[in-house]
Parts: C-alpha cells; sequence; structure tokens
C-alpha cells in the first residue's frame, strides 16, 4: 500500500493553480495542492523575498522545484525568470517596477502538479517607493490573456460565464457534488484570483463551502456535501445555485463583483 503525506508549511492569501499530470498506467495519487503559495518580503531592491511551502497530499515521496517569474506593474505578462529556481530570491535592480510570482511544481512516481502565487507588490527602488500605475479607465489591465484580478478596477465587471457539474446528472444516492465555475473580465479574458461563492437554491439541500479562489485559467472548484434537505421535492428536476464572484477587499455587494443563478440536471428514479 502507497504511503500519503501532507506537508503543512506557512501558506495565506494567495492563489493557486493546479495542473495534474498522471503518468500513462501508472496507479496511485498523484501531487494534490490543498491550501494556497505564498511569497513574503519587503518589495523593496535588496530585500529578499521567500516563497513558502503550501500544503500537499499524494505517494511520497515527493519532490519540488520552483520557478521565480517576473511581471509588469499590472501583474500580468510574466516571464521566467533564468537561474532563479530556489524558494528564495534577492530582489535586483531589474525587479524595480516588476511584480513577482513563483511556482513550484510537486512530483512523485504517480504524476505531478503545479501551483503558482499571486503577484507581489511592485518592486520600489533602494530607499524609495514604487506604485503601480494608474489602471486604465476601461478598468482593465494592459495585455491580453489571462487577468489578475487585482489589476481589474471599475468600471471593468466580473462575469461567470461558465459552469460544469460532476457528476453532470445529480441523483438521489450521492453523497458529494463538484461543481466549477469560471470567471472572466474584460472581453472574455479569464480572471485570476477572484473568490467565487455557491450555494443550493433552497438552503439545506447541500452545504455550503469557503469562497475559493480562481486560478490562472479562471476555473474555481468546490466541493459539496448532500445535506438533509436534498431532495427539495420528490419531483425535483434541476438543482438550482446562486453563483458569486468578486476581488478580496470590495464589498460583496458592490465594486467587480457579479452574480448569476444557474441550474444542474436532477434525477431521483
Amino acid at each position: 500500500m502507497k504511503l500519503r503525506q501532507t506537508i503543512s508549511l506557512s501558506a495565506a492569501g494567495a492563489v493557486t493553480t493546479l495542473v495534474v499530470a498522471g503518468l500513462a498506467g501508472a496507479a496511485g495519487n498523484p501531487p494534490v495542492n490543498t491550501s494556497l503559495l505564498t511569497i513574503t518580503g519587503k518589495a523593496q531592491q535588496g530585500s529578499t523575498f521567500t516563497a513558502h511551502h503550501n500544503v500537499w497530499s499524494g505517494d511520497v515521496p515527493i519532490t519540488y522545484k520552483w520557478q521565480w517569474t517576473r511581471c509588469n506593474a499590472l501583474g500580468a505578462a510574466c516571464a521566467n525568470i533564468t537561474g532563479e529556481t530556489s524558494q528564495a530570491k534577492v530582489l535586483h535592480s531589474a525587479d524595480v517596477g516588476s511584480r513577482l510570482r513563483i511556482s513550484v511544481t510537486a512530483t512523485n512516481a504517480v504524476g505531478s502538479s503545479v501551483a503558482e502565487s499571486n503577484a507581489s507588490a511592485v518592486i520600489a527602488a533602494p530607499g524609495g517607493t514604487t506604485t503601480a500605475p494608474v489602471p486604465p479607465a476601461t478598468g482593465c489591465p494592459a495585455g491580453t490573456g489571462p487577468a489578475d484580478v487585482a489589476g481589474v478596477s471599475s468600471p471593468a465587471r466580473l462575469l461567470l460565464d461558465g459552469q460544469q457539474a460532476t457528476p453532470s446528472v445529480i441523483t438521489r444516492s450521492m453523497v458529494d457534488v463538484t461543481v466549477r465555475f469560471h470567471v472572466s473580465a474584460c472581453g472574455g479574458r479569464s480572471v485570476a484570483g477572484a473568490l467565487v461563492y455557491a450555494t443550493a437554491v433552497p438552503f439545506q439541500q447541500f452545504s455550503i463551502p469557503a469562497e475559493t479562489p480562481t486560478g490562472s485559467d479562471g476555473w474555481a472548484t468546490l466541493t459539496m456535501h448532500v445535506e438533509s434537505g436534498f431532495p427539495a421535492s420528490p419531483r425535483q428536476q434541476i438543482l438550482a445555485m446562486f453563483v458569486r464572484a468578486r476581488k478580496s477587499g470590495e464589498s460583496t455587494l458592490g465594486g467587480i463583483s457579479a452574480r448569476r443563478l444557474v441550474s444542474f440536471r436532477v434525477n431521483l428514479h
């Protein structure tokens, strides 16, 4: 029997991206990221940033590979920094005016997973401060492709434009349902770091999971456990859910937040 391992170190306040790559024909448990990856340190030239292990589970042994990336002042257009592959990084003049991220690849005999931190604060010059540029009037960050929610501001708004459920048809005998929601903004750009909340309507059909941040692909995954209120009716055919996406620090009723009612198919027979 293979053992499972959970490594618990400092983790809070960042975005995690998970990509599982299984090995053909392998049996067991690949590394699974179950918490958040963080960066600590003063955002100023000459200081040191340190990445902290998030929480992983999976068959042991698990090895880890680190990679720092440099992004523009809005946290986009990131590129790997050659040679920066340890958990600690000294901030140099080339980093001033940029934001940094770090990714960690966890690998075992079954497969691998990648987790990525949120963008750091903008790196300042020695003895001074550097602030991010004022967002354009659209509220959208510069560039194309996926955007960090930190770079999205009013009048731009988040949009809940995709949903999935596993299993795709919810039955009377099921115990858990896993739902995924996609968040975009600014003409369909996937948004990372948006906090997603979901609850079944009416209440007490399924548990209400904690708000979950979207990954760099814009998707957030939540697992709900069946409760005594399901099914809500002997002839129930859909499970309705209220879903909200918001930016951390903003009011749940304002800012760039989005709300939507969605439904998934129910078959009680």
